[in-house]
Order: structure tokens, then sequence, then C-alpha cells
């Protein structure tokens, strides 16, 4: 394992005591355009009973001093003139933030080491997939074609992540031990142990000639938005793979479908789409090449999720600095 690597073991985030601060009742706001998040209602009172939680849309929303969710309405915080707290229940924010009017609040992610590992599992899987020719192999079998796909080493399957924060640090502890050419590229300048390593819009294109298998790891901001072009699939080898796991702006899918037409890709695995869930008669489901996962890569358990939540409750309380709190004009 490289050094200073995320480990898989969950330690406790809460470093104030939250029922010290439990001196004044705080509405909290679940909300969701995707997902019902109302389970987690029982789970946030049972963590600080001082909570009186309620789901969107409930029109006591709109006197929330805390929003929690995913995929946020249009508008919302405008409605919410109390609103000091937006907290992610995820690593990511940026469906939190984007297009909206955040009213001075303080926006808060999760953060959870267990995320790292989930994400390495997955990619990992992805890698296999493509390098030992799986991707052949599961076309071949409606045909009862017996073929045996060309096998070549690890070393000679070129993975380029793009993207390197935690989650590239625990996949670079892992596939570089088992044999893999691993790659990265970021915005701004990044050095990870045994990685070769390009950055900033001149650092592109020799990255993305570098790779074979191209798995994309960004958080969503101005300047990655539509990344997985056209241009970045052009300047990859022919023949190259896409795991896609970071944020379904990332990725213009009519770009995709074409340069999986033309053969510049032989296959994506996708994680994350635009709109979600998938709708029925999305072309993805049945293109060739493609592997569909409904947003399962990783994912924060409901505990550290809950946990952190309440933590930084108490922290707001207490005036306390918020834990895990990012840049909205970054937006990580």
């Amino acid at each position: 394992m490289t050094a200073g690597a995320p480990t898989a073991h969950r330690q406790p985030i809460c470093t104030t005591n939250r029922f010290d601060a439990m001196t004044q009742t705080i509405t909290l706001a679940l909300f969701s355009r995707s997902y019902d998040l109302s389970f987690l209602k029982p789970l946030l009172e049972r963590a600080d009973p001082l909570l009186d939680v309620v789901v969107w849309p409930d029109p006591r929303c709109g006197q929330a001093q805390v929003a929690v969710g995913w995929d946020a309405p249009e508008g919302l915080y405008e409605r919410m003139p109390k609103l000091r707290l937006i907290h992610s229940v995820a690593a990511g924010v940026d469906n939190l933030i984007a297009g909206q009017d955040l009213r001075g609040a303080a926006v808060c992610r999760v953060v959870d080491p267990l995320l790292a590992e989930g994400m390495l599992q997955y990619v990992l899987w992805a890698v296999l997939h493509f390098h030992r020719r799986l991707d052949a192999a599961l076309a071949n079998q409606p045909r009862r074609r017996w073929h045996r796909p060309e096998q070549i080493p690890a070393r000679d399957c070129r993975v380029g992540l793009m993207g390197l924060g935690e989650m590239a640090a625990r996949i670079v502890a892992v596939l570089p031990a088992l044999g893999y050419t691993v790659n990265g590229w970021s915005r701004t300048p990044r050095q990870l142990h045994g990685v070769t390593t390009w950055s900033g819009p001149q650092g592109l294109p020799p990255f993305l000639a570098a790779t074979d298998v191209l798995v994309c790891l960004l958080p969503l901001t101005g300047h990655t938005r539509g990344i997985l072009c056209a241009q970045t699939f052009a300047a990859l080898p022919r023949g190259a793979a896409l795991v896609h796991c970071g944020r379904g702006e990332h990725l213009v899918e009519a770009d995709l479908a074409q340069a999986l037409a033309s053969g510049q890709l032989r296959g994506a695995v996708i994680d994350v789409f635009q709109h979600e869930p998938l709708l029925e008669d999305h072309p993805f489901w049945n293109m060739p090449g493609v592997i569909v996962t409904p947003h399962m890569a990783t994912m924060a358990g409901f505990d550290a999720v809950v946990e952190q939540v309440a933590c930084n409750v108490a922290r707001l309380r207490g005036d306390q600095p918020l834990l895990n709190r990012i840049d909205p004009q970054r937006g990580y």
C-alpha cells in the first residue's frame, strides 16, 4: 500500500460532543429529486433528538436552517431564508450547488474511507473486463462462438486515471502492484508515487495518447463539464475503453455513441448519467460494447452520513468550524 493511502477502516469523525451542543432545536430538510431519503429521518432524529427533520416538499422545509440531500430541486434554497448549512449525503456536491443561489450558506460533503475502497473494487472489475477481453467473450456467448480472445500481460494495459484525488490514491495503491501501468491527469499538478502524471490542458493530449483504459474520477466543475467528448475520445489510441464513474455531466453521450460506432472506442462501462434513473428507452441500454450500472460504483455508508451530518449540526450550534466544507467556487 502506498504511504498515505486511505484505509478501509472507518474512524470516528465527530470531534465535538454533540450532546453538549444540543441547546436549540434545528429544522433540517431532507431533499432529492432522484431518491427517497425519508429513511434518514428517524436515523438523524435518533442521533440528535433536538433535530426537527422534515422531508421535501413538506412546506415546513421553508423554515430549515440545514438542508441535507442529493440532486437539489431548482431554486430550493431561495425558499429557505434561514438556511445556514447545505450538506451532501455523498462525496460530491455538484448537483447541490450548480445553478443554485446558496444564499451564503456553508456547503459540506461526506468523507468516508470506505468510499475509496468501493471505488477501487469497481474500477478493478472494469479494468479486468477490458484487459482480459471479457467484453469479447461475453459478446461471443449469445452467438455460441468458442473463440479465445488475445491475452496480454497487465503491464501492457495502460490505465489512465482522469482525476487524482482521494479515490485515485487508493487505486494507485493497488493497480501497479497487480502489474498495471498507471498514468494520471489532473487540472492542477499532482504527484503520486509510482504514477506518471500530467496536468492542465497542455498535459491532456499526451496523457490520453498513453491510455488504453480511461477511468474518469473527476469532480464536476465548469472546467470538467463535457470533458468526455469527441476531442477526448479521438486523442485516445484506437480501440481504447472508457470507465466512467465521475459525474454524469462529464460525458457528452452523443460523442460516446459515435466513438463506439466508429470503432475508436471498443467499449464503455458507465455508472453515472446526466439524468438518473436512466430512461427505459435510452440507447445505452442496448448499445453494443456498453455496460450500464445504476450509480453503484461506491457510496458512503448511512452510518457515516448520519454521524457527519449530526456532527456538523452540533458544530453549527456551537459556532465551530465545519468538517469537510467545500469551496463553492471551485466545486470541491
